[in-house]
């Protein structure tokens, strides 16, 4: 009896062995690959309108979401000095935003729109403006100090070394992150315009965003403190912040290119150490 009770415990154990395998090959025969999407680029989490809040600048927003400044701004009826106002509603749902008609603008005001109130400017971005002794100056974006649009000659904003690399569109990492030490001077990585001051944008902590052209903006993040601020004009090699660790966990300066809106990596344009 015992003997009869261990074939047919093996015998069970075999069928379930074939069972197990044909339910396998069954499976793998039917089964249809998911679709892959890649969610993480910008066009894909973007959302269809941003409402400005504060802080908000068309840079900063820009920034955000991955877009050109100037698409955005044509699309929503911005004209420069590309004014926005605190629950003013920007849509993002752009596609085609070089063919878009240019429609009219959504600001309307009796104010000079070059001489704003402090409660205004904190959610303007008067860019082609500056203000010294309570004087109103343009700015000229056009002469040579701004090409537009050869690359910059591009330089290491700080010494330190290679934290973390660019992950492109579909990583975290936008940029490269460059070790340092608390109070350690940034420095403008090419010659430009400082279109973004200030800690509006979550993640970035005290952030700087210089347009170089029309074509390149480079940004310097987890800053410390702000050594120049929206609208200056700045050369290569100028100290333009403290290296600090605002909105992270560490020293470190975060450093991005974008061109035309979109990261690049800018090991592919800094020069070799």
């Amino acid at each position: 009896m015992p003997e009869v009770a261990f074939h047919y415990s093996l015998k069970t154990f075999r069928v379930f062995i074939i069972l197990i395998i044909l339910g396998g090959l069954f499976s793998c025969s039917s089964h249809q690959p998911a679709p892959v999407t890649d969610k993480s680029r910008f066009s894909q989490w973007r959302p269809k309108t941003h409402t400005v809040a504060p802080g908000d600048t068309l840079f900063s927003i820009a920034w955000r979401y991955g877009l050109k400044y100037e698409d955005l701004a044509r699309y929503n009826g911005i004209v420069s000095p590309y004014i926005i106002r605190p629950s003013q509603v920007i849509r993002l749902d752009l596609q085609t935003p070089a063919s878009v008609t240019p429609g009219k603008t959504s600001i309307t005001t009796s104010k000079n729109p070059l001489i704003l109130d402090k409660k205004d400017r904190v959610s303007t971005n008067n860019l082609p403006v500056q203000r010294k002794e309570n004087k109103t100056y343009k700015v000229d974006l056009t002469n040579k100090t701004i090409a537009k649009s050869d690359a910059p000659q591009w330089r290491w904003p700080t010494r330190g070394i290679i934290l973390s690399s660019f992950q492109g569109n579909d990583g975290f990492n936008k940029g490269i992150d460059l070790g340092g030490k608390l109070g350690e001077p940034v420095l403008a990585a090419a010659t430009g315009q400082v279109v973004y001051a200030g800690s509006g944008l979550r993640g970035y902590g005290k952030l700087l965003i210089i347009k170089h052209n029309e074509t390149f903006l480079s940004a310097y993040a987890h800053n410390e403190r702000l050594r120049v601020k929206e609208g200056d004009l700045v050369k290569a090699g100028q100290v333009i912040a403290d290296m600090g660790s605002s909105g992270t966990d560490r020293v470190k300066l975060h450093f991005e290119i974008r061109r035309d809106g979109t990261p690049v990596d800018p090991l592919k344009y800094l020069p070799r150490r």
